[in-house]
């Protein structure tokens, strides 16, 4: 993380507290980071993509303008959020693809590390993962946003658990739970399915 961590919390509580000029000032701050987490995203989708990373964050700036009640506290939380308003962009895109194309050739390159290889990269697969997240979140926030952080944010596990507030170790524990319920999950998922 850069050094500005505590100049981007900063804009960030003045921004929160209501200073509508604050985002003029916050952007140039990240969005380097902004834009390596795009990089992120998009080099695992497919090649056809219409969306770029610097589209990517142009997207999420015009919807940063749009917030009305700001949430975050701190950079970790922001990049989080941030996060989220990618996927779900590329989301939209996937529903949008899938509608275009039902089960055509193209498939959309899950944005998730090799330590999930196992999830599909379909468009209805990337769906089904967004909703298994979703269901995730409702049984356990931290662990969801776990996913979030090492996945889409690319964070280090260290890095994570910084965020999170939690030890390494706890870190680490809710992963291996994460990945085992992800992947049971799907599976059921898939097997509904097909039936």
């Amino acid at each position: 993380m850069v050094d500005a961590d505590g100049e981007v919390t900063r804009l960030l509580e003045r921004w929160r507290g209501g200073d509508p000029d604050v985002l003029e000032s916050l952007i140039p701050l990240v969005y380097g980071h902004l834009h390596r987490i795009a990089r992120g995203y998009m080099r695992r989708e497919r090649e056809d993509h219409t969306l770029q990373p610097t589209a990517l964050v142009n997207e999420v700036y015009m919807r940063l303008l749009n917030q009305r009640k700001i949430t975050w506290h701190d950079r970790g939380h922001f990049f989080t959020f941030a996060a989220r308003m990618m996927r779900n962009i590329l989301k939209d895109h996937a529903r949008a693809h899938l509608a275009d194309r039902r089960g055509g050739p193209n498939a959309i390159r899950l944005p998730l590390s090799d330590e999930v290889a196992w999830i599909g990269s379909s468009s209805e697969e990337i769906l089904d993962l967004n909703r298994a997240l979703d269901r995730l979140e409702q049984l356990d926030q931290r662990k969801a946003h776990l996913v979030e952080l090492r996945f889409f944010l690319a964070l280090t596990m260290e890095e994570s658990a910084e965020v999170l507030s939690i030890s390494l170790a706890t870190a680490e524990r809710d992963l291996k739970f994460s990945r085992s319920w992800l992947f049971n999950e799907l599976n059921a998922e898939a097997k509904v399915k097909a039936i």
